[in-house]
């Protein structure tokens, strides 16, 4: 058997398995999806918690049409809202409202407790989870966004 086939598949398996449990959690608890989630931990590393659609897009992988469809619904409940760049028409920031911010605050919560959960047990020693980060950074991952520097 072809071990790199093999691990791509495993890979793609847990990847799967992972999107399951925090959509499941997170649906739950929030009425997000882990996309969704991931969208706004986007908006929230962002200085003034807005990015244009393009970054974003470019940020969570997707394409442009592919982040316009994915902010609707959450526009729509009031979790983030378009703004025109006042520069240039042709541009529209995704920003998070205040009701955004709130529950991407309690949504961290819930997902970091998860994965937690998912990642503490017997099956995993001391340095597997940072070597695993590093691994898949090489791949392409990236992690938490950067917050923004508080203001005083």
């Amino acid at each position: 058997m072809n071990e790199y086939l093999d691990a791509c598949l495993r890979l793609a398996r847990a990847q799967a398995l992972l999107v399951k449990r925090f959509d499941h959690q997170l649906g739950r608890l929030h009425g997000l999806s882990f996309a969704d989630f991931q969208l706004l931990q986007q908006l929230g590393g962002a200085p003034g918690g807005r990015m244009r659609r393009v970054d974003l897009a470019a940020a969570l992988g997707l394409t442009a049409s592919g982040v316009t469809r994915s902010l609707g619904p959450l526009e729509r409940i009031g979790l983030v809202e378009r703004e025109p760049d006042p520069r240039d028409a042709r541009v529209a920031y995704a920003a998070l409202t205040d009701a955004g911010r709130e529950r991407l605050q309690h949504a961290e919560k819930a997902a970091g407790q998860l994965a937690a959960s998912v990642l503490t047990g017997g099956e995993w020693a001391e340095g597997d989870v940072p070597a695993l980060a590093g691994y898949l950074t090489r791949l392409g991952g990236t992690g938490l966004p950067e917050r923004p520097a508080a203001q005083d």
